[in-house]
């Protein structure tokens, strides 16, 4: 079996047996064609399977070299350091999952992945929506679709995403079924990241707007989905992005005010409520408290941001205050 060979059975495992969502197998393609391609000129030659056991960790590390290299034009390719950062991060991640694979189905090991060290990089913090502008956001997409379906629809799935902290792809995957469930004990069963299910209780208010969604959702069987498109189908992600896009736009509201930023909406007002972040942790559906804990770091990003904004020691206002 070629090197090629293996990164194709690779890919194939990643997208049957991992369930890998089509983006993360088409980026573990380009991050495994760059690695090998180093390698090939590197070694002077594509290395097969008895040479992918023997590259080195100074091999490995010439790789890493040359993608730094490439990212130092950053400023002229637009794309920010720790974008950049993000980017060797996640290909570090391809090589050594293409690796462990090799050693679990085809007995090549390789030492030296294990020592590699993954680019630093910082993950962002979350940017939610104002209270105001998140309860704003269902009634005012759904006023810009150009069926009464399509209306009913969009403001259905905004209101859900923001009201439960749902991923759009968890929405999407919703059926006309679970609705069952949300009526008998008002919470829907959601299948997260990794095929994890969790129980996510739903407002009343949520509750009364889906069910008046059934009512006109153009085909209400249990296994349809409960979010069409226009020709029938599940609704894509792109279409509610665009939706959204087209609303901010009209709003005159930053780039980063995108469906998954309802989510971030949620936990943020929710930890400002005086939510617990455990519950908050399992309303998400996150596999470690450290995820969660970025809302609190948010929180106090923002209030610093509101302090040095009013505070007349922050300002520079030097004047004293009588009494």
């Amino acid at each position: 079996m070629t090197a090629d060979e293996a990164v194709q059975t690779f890919l194939g495992w990643m997208a049957t047996e991992r369930r890998a969502s089509p983006l993360t197998v088409e980026a573990y393609r380009s991050d495994l064609a760059r690695f090998l391609g180093f390698m090939a000129e590197h070694l002077n030659g594509l290395p097969d399977m008895a040479g992918l056991a023997k590259i080195s960790l100074r091999d490995m590390r010439a790789w890493l070299a040359q993608e730094q290299a490439r990212a130092a034009t950053a400023k002229v390719r637009k794309t920010t350091p720790d974008r950049a950062a993000r980017t060797r991060s996640r290909r570090v991640s391809a090589v050594r999952s293409f690796f462990r694979y090799l050693a679990r189905r085809h007995g090549v090991e390789n030492p030296a992945v294990g020592l590699l060290a993954t680019p630093r990089t910082k993950k962002p913090l979350p940017r939610p929506l104002s209270k105001e502008d998140a309860k704003a956001v269902p009634e005012d997409i759904a006023s810009l679709a150009h069926t009464d379906m399509a209306r009913q629809r969009d403001g259905a799935l905004f209101l859900l995403l923001y009201g439960c902290g749902l991923r759009i792809s968890e929405a999407l995957n919703l059926n006309v079924a679970d609705l069952t469930l949300m009526k008998a004990s008002g919470v829907l069963r959601i299948k997260g990241k990794g095929n994890k299910e969790r129980l996510v209780p739903v407002l009343p208010q949520v509750q009364q707007v889906l069910e008046g969604w059934k009512k006109h959702h153009p085909s209400p069987l249990p296994d349809e989905p409960l979010f069409p498109g226009v020709r029938g189908g599940r609704l894509q992600p792109g279409i509610a992005q665009k939706a959204m896009r087209e609303w901010r736009g009209l709003a005159g509201l930053p780039d980063h005010v995108t469906p998954h930023a309802l989510r971030h909406s949620f936990a943020t007002h929710l930890m400002e409520g005086g939510a617990d972040l455990r519950v908050i942790q399992e309303l998400l559906g996150h596999a470690s408290l450290s995820t969660t804990q970025r809302y609190t770091l948010a929180d106090e990003a923002r209030l610093l941001d509101v302090w040095n904004r009013a505070h007349p020691r922050a300002q520079g206002n030097q004047h004293s205050q009588e009494g």
